[in-house]
């Protein structure tokens, strides 16, 4: 018999997202599942994108990412966050920002150190933090406000903790941290000399006049944080995988170091209309958290008509809602149902949580991506009030 794969990746089921989307295409159900949008993508940059595969170069970029790009990412992050940032030592290019929270914890992380994490979390972050022999600690935020619970965040900061991994704006429950939650955070990290490990990638998707607070900008914390960006979320081609990091050279130089191993380059030709799009397109990316809150509230609207519950979605793809007046199932078992009955299909919340002995895990609430077209939109309405009047 042969030997064992690894067991720590090898102990994880497939991720929720390639569940319900093959169970969505299946049943021929509307997947507001998961979190691409449709309609957004800008012709402009997909065909800056065309020029640059027939115009080339066609070999190996620096590893680090091509010039024009760096260049690029330090004028955004002057331009919208008024960072100054050394786009030769500073920047670097990645596959995607799975990729760059991959390069982050296997290069910063030794064997034993805890990262403290917040629940509901994205779901990629536990098994790379273990695989990379890091142990998470959850601090768990509860529906409906997602309020930080300050005490039990600061008990759970100690000598191990090595960083923090905080997502704002936050999937999947949307939630923006506010400078005050920020500022809290940033004098624990400091206090306990660790990093704060920073994935904004939605980063300009914030709704109703909030602003969004990168940490780096706080004080103290230029050169504790590690700031990760997706221009898959900023131009709406996530397939694309084109991710970022921002860095202090200090935390740059393990970062990239893994970054050699791991993918060593992204491809060209996207870096080069992702760079074209950043130079041109400030329009597109300043305009787009309008029309995605414009989506989120045809949906809300529509889902609250329903019966269901939604809470407030302050950024993001995603709106979360609370379906126990519309069932008594398991998130999970609700779901496939929905799926199969309605043929709409949703995530459930659940698997964005750590089994904790003694500590309950909501199961009553899921989420809907709303980064879709109005006719998308629409037609899962249609189709919840449909099954709604029969179920």
């Amino acid at each position: 018999m042969a030997k064992a794969a690894n067991s720590i990746l090898s102990s994880y089921g497939t991720t929720i997202f390639e569940v319900m989307s093959r169970l969505a295409a299946e049943h021929g159900a509307v997947n507001l599942g998961q979190g691409f949008p449709a309609g957004l993508e800008p012709a402009d940059i997909i065909a800056a994108a065309a020029r640059a595969v027939t115009d080339g170069p066609h070999q190996y970029p620096s590893m680090l990412g091509i010039p024009a790009l760096r260049q690029a990412i330090a004028a955004h992050e002057k331009t919208f966050w008024g960072l100054d940032v050394d786009w030769q030592s500073e920047v670097l290019v990645v596959s995607g920002a799975t990729e760059a929270l991959a390069d982050c914890l296997f290069g910063l992380i030794e064997p034993g150190d805890e990262v403290i994490v917040f629940e509901p979390l994205y779901d990629s972050y536990v098994p790379i933090i273990r695989r990379a022999g890091g142990v998470p600690v959850p601090v768990r935020l509860s529906p409906p406000d997602w309020a930080l619970p300050r005490a039990e965040l600061a008990a759970a900061f100690s000598d191990k903790t090595k960083l923090v991994l905080l997502n704002t704006p936050m999937n999947p429950c949307a939630k923006v941290f506010s400078r005050d939650d920020l500022a809290y955070v940033a004098g624990l990290v400091q206090r306990h000399d660790a990093y704060a490990l920073c994935d904004e990638v939605y980063e300009h998707l914030v709704f109703d006049g909030q602003d969004h607070v990168p940490m780096m900008t706080l004080p103290g914390m230029r050169d504790r944080c590690i700031r990760i960006g997706s221009f898959g979320k900023v131009f709406s081609l996530t397939s694309w995988k084109v991710g970022y990091i921002v860095a202090a050279p200090a935390l740059m130089q393990p970062i990239a170091r893994t970054h050699q191993y791991m993918t060593f380059t992204t491809p060209t030709a996207l870096q080069a209309a992702v760079a074209w799009g950043l130079e041109h397109r400030d329009d597109y990316v300043r305009g787009l958290a309008g029309q995605l809150q414009a989506r989120r509230d045809r949906l809300s609207a529509g889902l609250a008509e329903l019966g269901y519950r939604p809470l407030t979605a302050q950024g993001t793809y995603f709106l979360t809602v609370d379906f126990s007046a519309l069932g008594d199932e398991g998130d999970a078992d609700y779901c496939r149902r929905l799926t199969t009955g309605a043929k709409v299909t949703a995530v459930p919340l659940s698997p964005f949580y750590l089994d904790r002995p003694g500590v309950e895990t909501p199961r009553s609430f899921i989420r809907f991506c709303f980064a879709k077209t109005d006719a998308e939109i629409d037609e899962a309405l249609i189709r919840l009030r449909a099954y709604g009047a029969t179920a």
